[in-house]
């Protein structure tokens, strides 16, 4: 039987280079079906600082939010690229209401608090979103990573690894 779980990443372009690239190439080594879900389908998306690009496997249009364990979304200017996306929201509201792990790091949660899902959730994440968080109803706390049932929110690059870390304890497969 295999452990491998699908994984996917909302993407647009202007990605936090390293917010995608670690947390893709762990989810990949601990031997999960890594897929980018773009707005549309093979277009290449680059990271801020271009020092890395990805492909789109998917358009939003494609993806079923209960085809995956887990949603991660990158920050850099990509989450705001999405969360006005009515499809993008749909697929956040039906992994949440699926019980599917949500983890977005620095502008991330944009997409959770665009989707409506945070109300009465604890998170974190870039402090220049600490406001609209609190509008969508969420409490905003300064902290490396918050667990808050099925969501898991980190605030930069530097918080990566306990990020990481929360989001694999949450698909529960290691490679190690």
């Amino acid at each position: 039987m295999s452990n491998e779980k699908k994984v996917a990443f909302l993407l647009a372009d202007g990605f936090e280079d390293s917010e995608m690239k670690n947390p893709y190439d762990e989810m990949v080594r601990n031997g999960h079906d890594a897929v980018i879900i773009g707005l549309t389908a093979g277009e290449e998306l680059k990271g801020k600082k271009g020092t890395i690009s990805y492909m789109s496997h998917l358009s939003i249009d494609e993806a079923k939010a209960t085809d995956y364990a887990a949603v991660i979304i990158p920050g850099g200017s990509s989450p705001g690229k999405l969360m006005n996306n009515e499809k993008v929201k749909q697929f956040v509201k039906e992994a949440d209401a699926a019980g599917i792990t949500l983890s977005a790091i620095c502008h991330g949660p944009q997409v959770l608090a665009a989707a409506g899902i945070l109300e009465g959730r604890t998170l974190t994440g870039y402090a220049g979103i600490a406001e609209e968080v609190k509008k969508a109803g969420g409490t905003f706390v300064d902290q490396e990573v918050v667990v808050d049932r099925n969501l898991i929110t980190s605030r930069k690059p530097e918080d990566e690894p306990a990020f990481i870390g929360a989001t694999i304890d949450k698909l529960g497969v290691y490679a190690w």
